[in-house]
C-alpha cells in the first residue's frame, strides 16, 4: 500500500506527538552560579553536574577528625603518665640511695617536658595562625617616600600603588600579592588559601590535623617548639620505660608489675617509640625549612637552581620566627618589641634578598 506525501506526512507528525508524550523532553533551567572558584577576575568555573555545590566546603569536614586527634592526644598523654609515673618510677620514690635520686630526675625532667609541651599544643590550637584583615591593600609608595611609618594597618587599593616597597628597600614587590576569589579578599606575600578551615592563612605551612587549626606565621614558632618538647618527651618515656621490661623479663620471683599494669607499659612503651621515631623525621625536616625560610607549601614553589628570595641568612632567618629574644626562644611567647620590629611575626610583610628578584 502506498502512502500519500500528505499522509506520509501526517503520520509523521503523529508519531512525533505520540514520542513526546510518552518522553517528554527535559526542560533546561539556567543554572545559578555557584560559589566555586574563580579562574579569574570576573569569571566562575562551570558548574558541576548542575549542582551549586562547592566542592572545598567538602574538606572542612576534616576537622572532626581534628577534634577526635585532640581526645586521642589527651588519651596518650594520660597512658603515658600512668605508665612513667605511677607504675615505673613512682614506686622507687621511696626506695632510698641512688634509685631515689634517679625517679626523683627522671620524674622532673618528664613534668617539666610535660608541661611545655601541653603549653606549646594549646598555644598552637587556640592562636590564630595568621589572618587576612578585612578589604586588605598594600602599602602605598607615596606614603614610603612621604616618610609614614610602615606600620601594617597603613593600606591603599591596589591599583593606586605600583609596588608595596622601593626595590632598593628589599621588600616584597607588588607583583607577588594576589587576589583570593574564594574570600573576596587581596592576598598577601606567602598567604595560601587552606581547603579545610575556608579562609587565607598567612604565611601559611600545612594545616595539622593534630591541632585543629592551620600552622602559619603567627603560631609557627608554637608548633615547632610542640614538636621539639614531644620529640624529647618521647624518647625519655622510651628510656624511661625499659626498667619495667628488664623487671618483668627477667625472671625474679617477685614481679612487681600485674600483667595489667605491663600490658600498659608496653602500649605506651609502642606509642612512644613509633611517635619519636616519626616526630624526629619531622624535627628535621622543619629544621631545615627553618633555616632556608621555607614553609611546606613553598618548597613546591621554588625553583631548582635559584637561590630563594626570602633566604636572608640561617641566623636571620631563625629570627624571623622565633624573635631575637633568647631568652624567649624556648618559650611559646614573643616579647611585644619583637613583635613591632619583625614583620615577619605578623605576616603580612616580608623582607626579601635585594640580588633575586621577586
Amino acid at each position: 500500500m502506498h502512502l500519500s506525501k500528505f499522509q506520509t506526512e501526517e503520520f509523521s507528525i503523529l508519531a512525533s506527538d505520540i514520542w513526546k508524550r510518552l518522553f517528554p523532553a527535559r526542560t533546561r533551567r539556567p543554572f545559578p552560579l555557584p560559589n566555586l572558584p574563580r579562574i579569574g577576575i570576573g569569571r566562575r568555573a562551570n558548574p558541576i553536574l548542575g549542582m551549586d555545590i562547592n566542592l572545598f566546603k567538602l574538606c572542612s569536614g576534616l576537622r572532626v577528625l581534628g577534634y577526635f586527634m585532640i581526645l586521642l592526644f589527651a588519651a596518650i598523654v594520660a597512658v603515658t603518665y600512668y605508665a612513667v609515673v605511677l607504675v615505673t618510677w613512682g614506686p622507687l620514690l621511696f626506695h632510698g640511695g641512688f634509685s631515689s635520686f634517679l625517679a626523683i630526675a627522671i620524674i622532673s625532667v618528664f613534668h617539666i617536658l610535660l608541661i611545655l609541651l601541653i603549653w606549646c599544643y594549646f598555644m598552637v590550637v587556640f592562636n590564630d595562625p595568621g589572618s587576612v584583615p578585612e578589604n586588605w591593600r598594600l602599602l602605598s609608595e607615596e606614603s614610603l617616600e612621604a616618610g609614614v611609618p610602615t606600620t601594617l594597618s597603613n593600606h591603599v587599593a591596589p591599583e593606586t600603588s605600583a609596588s608595596a616597597w622601593p626595590p632598593s628597600d628589599g621588600l616584597e614587590r607588588r607583583r607577588q600579592t594576589g587576589y583570593c576569589s574564594r574570600c573576596q579578599n587581596g592576598k598577601p606575600p606567602r598567604c595560601h588559601h587552606c581547603s579545610i578551615c575556608q579562609r587565607c592563612v598567612l604565611k601559611m605551612d600545612h594545616h595539622c590535623i593534630w591541632v585543629v587549626n592551620c600552622v602559619g606565621a603567627r603560631n609557627y614558632k608554637f608548633f615547632l617548639l610542640f614538636l621539639l618538647y614531644t620529640f624529647l618527651e618521647t624518647t625519655l618515656d622510651c628510656l624511661a620505660l625499659v626498667p619495667s621490661f628488664i623487671r618483668f623479663f627477667g625472671g625474679a620471683r617477685d614481679h612487681s608489675l600485674s600483667p595489667g599494669s605491663f600490658a600498659v607499659v608496653f602500649l605506651a612503651s609502642i606509642l612512644n617509640l613509633a611517635f619519636a621515631l616519626s616526630l624526629l623525621c619531622f624535627v628535621i625536616m622543619h629544621l631545615s625549612l627553618l633555616l632556608s625560610n621555607t614553609t611546606s607549601v613553598e618548597v613546591y614553589e621554588k625553583k631548582k637552581g635559584v637561590r630563594w628570595r626570602y633566604d636572608l641568612g640561617r641566623k636571620t632567618n631563625f629570627e624571623q620566627v622565633f624573635g631575637t629574644k633568647k631568652a624567649l626562644w624556648l618559650l611559646p611567647m614573643f616579647s611585644k618589641e619583637d613583635l613591632d620590629n619583625v614583620p615577619a611575626l605578623q605576616g603580612l610583610e616580608f623582607p626579601t634578598r635585594s640580588d633575586v628578584e621577586a
